[in-house]
């Protein structure tokens, strides 16, 4: 199929590089001429592992190109997939503008039957708004049909690729017997189970997913705060109850809570939604709380190890709000960071892929050549993200660079007992010392 993808973010440039090598031509479009030229010299403007790979592999077989002729690429299309950004506007509510103004570029440009596809997270109904806007903007000479439809992405960062190669599932929201059967057939050789239903169900089925795990995250850090009053071990908790196959061990490890561009924005949609809509989501403010007052917590923890923050060096382990990723989109560490900076700490960090982003935000900390320049005279070493490289550790010369051999950890990474056993004083969430 001839297909086209407008926004080359996380999503759009993963969608457009995946569809491509399943052997669509695809044409990647973009109004930011900065990132296009980059993408045409074949440098990624985002880590995401494997990406890279996919994207010269098509771009040498000619399936996959990039443009910021965005008029262009929908003339050339019969599939065309809107996945620009929709951030949060002060209230929690998405700002839809970059939606709107890709639908009347393509009302202006339709050349023939178009099917326009939702693949950015968007609010219930804004596919009857896309409707609406195409059909106000057409050229009032033409009489050109088009459908709209639903497709939401499940993409995981870091695992973005074998998320699209190896779906739980897809789900289509259409209108019409011929946009379900040309995505069917789009979708046809990844062979996973399609849910198709209408529009406005496939709308929701994407902010109730990310509620529901941002849900659970919440949950279990609850529970961590619970296990460290009473004296059990989170730990064990969530494998007791991951193991009863209707709550499943997935999204059950206890930390510092979610951040990144996806749960926190569309869980403040999602509540916003339904207030619009006439329903109170007390739960899902509840989840929000609680994955703030995380953070508060680690700080804490960290107040309560060192006593006075002050003047202290602190070396912090993980910026991205994930690993494998260099994402740093409401990533808790630049809360954390941001308060004990605050407090008048002395911050050096180390992230193995997320700095040079981190570089343009954070001010006055030091960052770091590997995790042992981080640690070299630290009162405390505090882990963020749980990068694999992270865990397996030379614990013997990380002991004897730190000024005070204090490990907070985050993200549960270590087993208390052998932290200790090595020396160190480790405080964990709602692990059992």
């Amino acid at each position: 199929m001839n297909i086209s993808i407008i926004g080359t973010g996380y999503v759009g440039l993963v969608t457009g590089a995946c569809l491509a090598d399943l052997g669509n031509k695809v044409i990647c479009a973009d109004s930011d001429k900065q990132k296009i030229g980059q993408l045409n010299k074949l440098k990624m403007p985002i880590y995401e592992p494997g990406l890279e790979d996919v994207v010269r592999r098509n771009v040498k077989e000619k399936r996959l190109k990039f443009t910021a002729n965005i008029k262009e690429a929908v003339r050339d299309s019969k599939v065309i997939f809107i996945a620009v950004g929709t951030p949060s506007r002060e209230g929690g509510e998405a700002d839809l503008t970059g939606v709107e103004n890709v639908a009347k570029v393509i009302a202006e440009n339709m050349n023939g039957y178009k099917l326009i596809v939702e693949k950015s997270t968007v609010p219930v109904e804004t596919g009857s708004w896309v409707g609406h806007t195409i059909r106000v903007n057409l050229p009032k000479n033409k009489k050109i049909k088009f459908d709209v439809a639903s497709n939401p992405e499940f993409l995981r960062e870091g695992q973005a690729i074998r998320d699209f190669t190896h779906p739980d599932r897809i789900v289509l929201g259409v209108e019409s017997k011929v946009a379900q059967d040309l995505l069917i057939e789009l979708y046809k050789p990844l062979n996973a189970p399609i849910v198709v239903t209408d529009i406005k169900s496939a709308e929701i089925i994407k902010h109730a997913s990310n509620s529901f795990l941002a849900t659970k995250i919440s949950f279990i850090n609850a529970i961590a705060c619970l296990c460290e009053q009473v004296g059990a071990d989170v730990a064990k908790v969530a494998e007791g109850m991951g193991l009863d196959k209707r709550i499943g061990r997935a999204f059950l490890d206890a930390g510092i809570g979610y951040g990144g561009s996806c749960f926190p924005k569309d869980l403040d949609a999602f509540i916003n939604i339904a207030r619009k809509n006439g329903y109170n989501f007390d739960l899902l403010k509840a989840v929000r709380d609680i994955n703030e007052a995380q953070k508060k917590n680690l700080v804490k923890k960290i107040e309560d190890a060192l006593w006075i923050v002050k003047d202290k060096f602190i070396g912090v382990l993980g910026l991205s709000f994930k690993p494998d990723t260099d994402d740093i989109r409401n990533a808790p560490a630049l809360d954390i960071i941001a308060e004990l900076e605050s407090k008048g700490a002395k911050i050096k960090v180390f992230d193995p892929q997320a700095m040079p982003k981190a570089n343009q935000i954070l001010k006055g900390v030091k960052f770091c050549q590997n995790v042992y320049e981080a640690a070299k005279g630290a009162d405390c070493l505090v882990m963020l993200t749980e990068w694999n490289e992270f865990k397996e550790l030379d614990l013997p010369r990380l002991h004897k660079l730190m000024h005070q051999p204090i490990i907070v950890d985050g993200r549960n990474i270590y087993d208390p007992r052998a932290m200790q056993k090595a020396g160190f004083k480790y405080i964990c969430m709602g692990r059992k010392l």
